[in-house]
């Protein structure tokens, strides 16, 4: 989900071998958008720690997980069914970032590249417990496993942060699609090397692609410059194995044409008086 001229984008991979994932996925998006379509007057909590732009986005996550595991209660079909969600949301040169599962944040920002999101994988948890060598010894498959998802019970415990941006920073999102296929240090590299969003996105999904496409994927990245939403330009990555192309849309913020997954977009702060 983009909508760019809010500052608002948000990633969800439904889980690969679960029931419904993709149903998960799109509920996920479709509860956060309703949660923060409207009147922003009275919502989140007055005794939150954070932003209420960044309270509103982690209550609309909340929310989108209450929303998917009711619906996976009234269908057998999609018991059990999940969703990973990462989102930013840029306001007042703060973007805050909400996540659950083993989708990505990244800030690009003085030359290198930052981690805002850890993944909620059972090696994740391993190494937070002090058990890395222990972690290590599980199958790949087992280390990749996920502990904590949208949809899976009736409430989830939701990952926040807030980071300062500046005109210069990137902020990327993205599946584990492009992760376990392309190094921090590659993703890095791209950003360096290409500057410009679109041929990021192109560079970092191609590579993924011709490392294995082992699943599908999924990019935003987001330029911070001087002035407010310079340019957006949209697409789609997919695995090879769906045997779809990359839709690639291009198009000026006053005249957006959107779609659901984003591979990237540009966005600019307003400047300050």
């Amino acid at each position: 989900m983009s909508r760019a001229e809010e500052g608002l984008f948000v990633v969800c991979d439904g889980m690969g071998g679960a029931p419904a994932g993709e149903v998960a996925s799109e509920l996920a998006i479709q509860a956060i958008a309703r949660r923060l379509t409207g009147d922003e007057s009275g919502e989140g909590s007055t005794s939150s720690p954070f932003l209420p732009h960044t309270t509103r986005l982690l209550d609309a996550v909340r929310q989108s997980n209450e929303f998917i595991y009711g619906q996976a209660q009234k269908d057998p079909r999609q018991a059990g069914m999940g969703t990973t969600v990462v989102s930013a949301w840029i306001r007042e040169q703060i973007a805050g970032v909400a996540h659950v599962g083993d989708s990505r944040a990244y800030l690009w920002h003085n030359e290198r590249l930052e981690p805002l999101t850890r993944d909620h994988s059972l090696m994740e948890a391993h190494i937070e417990a002090g058990l890395a060598d222990e972690g290590k010894k599980l199958p790949v498959e087992q280390q990749n496993l996920l502990v904590r998802v949208l949809g899976r019970e009736p409430a989830v415990e939701v990952d926040v942060t807030e980071v300062p941006v500046q005109s210069g920073d990137y902020v990327l999102l993205c599946s584990d699609g492009l992760t376990r296929m392309v190094s921090e240090e590659e993703l890095a590299k791209a950003i360096q090397t290409f500057q410009e969003p679109q041929q990021i996105c192109d560079h970092l999904i191609a590579t993924a692609n011709h490392n294995g496409g082992a699943d599908n994927i999924t990019v935003v990245v987001v330029e911070v410059t001087g002035r407010w939403w310079h340019q957006l330009i949209k697409g789609v990555g997919s695995h090879l194995r769906r045997t779809l192309p990359t839709p690639l849309t291009r198009a000026g913020c006053r005249n957006l044409r959107c779609s659901m997954k984003v591979s990237s977009s540009r966005t600019t702060l307003l400047d300050q008086a």
